[in-house]
């Protein structure tokens, strides 16, 4: 560990992961792409069956999450998992899609708010524009007892652009589901009778 000037800047090392600290802002980013290469090292030389699932494809299950923030070692979640028992951990990596800046482009278009706070919303998504390709969410989990657990990580970058995207949506106008004819959008599949 080492402490650098008035910034408290701390790096820390490991064998496996790379996380830059800046404590006066209090933020962390991860490296995930680093992380995602030498969590599947790790799974590779370990006793575990890998099974490469969809990434979000944990979204609507009941989940128990590992506290990352005070735990953010991915072996000894993977250790827990050796010691309940479980060979088979599932894997999943995503990476951020031009599509999903340009739709937040486009609801900041829509959206009626101040210039201060439209300039606010468009850094935070030039901040993502600039993680286009990157990994933006590792998930690792395991099953025991009909409990799906889950270590999942996300940078900073990606909390924030994910947040902004919340806080566009709430601020569009609300839109009917019904057309001008008077009939639901699903193209006239169902009878009015």
């Amino acid at each position: 560990m080492r402490y650098c000037g008035e910034s408290a800047c701390v790096r820390f090392t490991t064998r496996f992961a790379l996380f830059w600290v800046l404590a006066k802002r209090n933020r962390v980013d991860l490296n995930l792409e680093t992380l995602k290469g030498e969590i599947l090292d790790y799974l590779g030389a370990s006793d575990f069956a890998v099974f490469r699932s969809h990434p979000g494809g944990l979204e609507a299950l009941p989940v128990i999450s590992w506290d990352t923030e005070r735990f953010p070692d991915y072996r000894m979640f993977l250790d827990t998992a050796r010691k309940a028992g479980e060979k088979l951990i599932l894997f999943a990596a995503r990476e951020l899609e031009q599509e999903e800046v340009e739709e937040a482009s486009e609801e900041l278009e829509d959206a009626e708010i101040p210039r201060e706070d439209k300039r606010e919303f468009e850094k935070r998504i030039r901040e993502a524009k600039r993680n286009i390709g990157g990994v933006c969410s590792l998930e690792i989990a395991f099953d025991h007892n009909s409990h799906l657990y889950v270590y999942e990580a996300r940078p900073d970058w990606y909390e924030e652009f994910l947040e902004a995207c919340d806080e566009l949506t709430g601020l569009l106008p609300e839109t009917d589901d019904v057309e001008d004819d008077g009939h639901d959008s699903i193209g006239g599949f169902y009878s009015n009778n």
